[in-house]
């Protein structure tokens, strides 16, 4: 296919049905390129297209100072170009952007690998763990640092909940925020929760302390095998306790001998990829994908 193929296609045009059709039969499938997750997360997302929606790529923009560019959403840590593209076809798709917009800074999907060409990557890394061997075989690679905080968590007689409300959630969020999040944020991420709760898409599981006090909570959103946890919060009294170390363990015993991916989303800070690698999490790579060709009196220009 040649590069004439690739059409860009604004949002009011866009085939969501065969945009998820694509999606769907995608190997690299990931729940951030659903078309109706796109749509809560970008207050307008256009995309390239190859051929008829053979391979697609959203681009997530934003205006400023009258320079659209792309960035990375927030809730939203792998996009790229679906299903799995060729390096030949990756280049096409990437020198298209390059030449549509004057800054990017966007991750691409771990199945999509570097070319040469336009634009400079930085590697990143996600955590991973396969839940298909018995619960006995997964606590046996937990690590000693990860047994210790657990049997701590034990002497508080904590209690697991898997179905607290978005409204709970968004309430308990906003009180124990570790990173600062406006009020749209809040109400972007409250709208994903909504949609996927009454899809059963995802759940929310919630730990309570002997108190009876909701102390630790996270949300897991599935598609197909991958089950992503996408957002979690911890109060002050959840932090003493190991109330996450429990919620995690206790998600992971549910689910365990079935045939999920656990996708922690990774963490680039040293203290969080220790909590995901302490289950026995495994990396996985993928990389951010930028380049700047800005005015030099806008350089500075980010998200």
């Amino acid at each position: 296919m040649n590069q004439q193929n690739i059409t860009y296609i604004e949002h009011k045009a866009i085939d969501t049905d065969q945009w998820d059709r694509c999606l769907e039969n995608a190997p690299n499938a990931l729940v951030y390129a659903q078309s109706w997750y796109l749509d809560k997360i970008c207050d307008r997302w256009d995309a390239l297209v190859l051929g008829n929606y053979q391979y697609v790529m959203p681009l997530t923009f934003r205006r400023k100072f009258g320079i659209t560019y792309l960035f990375q959403p927030l809730f939203c840590q792998q996009l790229g170009i679906f299903p799995t593209p060729t390096k030949e076809i990756s280049r096409q798709f990437l020198n298209e952007v390059y030449n549509r917009f004057p800054f990017a800074e966007i991750n691409l999907n771990a199945m999509q690998l570097p070319v040469e060409g336009a634009g400079a990557y930085e590697e990143r890394t996600n955590l991973m763990l396969w839940l298909n061997d018995s619960y006995e075989v997964l606590a046996a690679n937990y690590s000693k640092h990860t047994s210790r905080k657990l049997k701590k968590a034990e002497k508080h007689k904590l209690s697991l909940v898997s179905s607290i409300s978005a409204e709970e959630y968004i309430a308990f969020k906003k009180k124990n925020l570790s990173v600062k999040l406006s009020e749209k944020d809040l109400r972007t991420l409250r709208s994903i929760l909504a949609f996927a709760l009454t899809r059963s898409l995802g759940q929310i599981y919630g730990v309570y302390s002997s108190g009876n006090e909701l102390c630790a909570a996270a949300f897991f959103i599935r598609n197909k095998q991958r089950v992503t946890y996408l957002n979690a919060a911890n109060s002050a009294e959840g932090k003493k306790n190991q109330a996450m170390y429990f919620l995690i363990d206790r998600f992971i015993c549910e689910n365990a001998g079935k045939d999920y991916l656990l996708d922690f989303e990774g963490s680039m800070v040293a203290g969080v990829a220790r909590l995901y690698e302490g289950f026995g999490a495994t990396p996985e790579k993928y990389h951010q994908f930028r380049f700047n060709n800005l005015p030099w009196w806008i350089k500075w220009l980010k998200k």
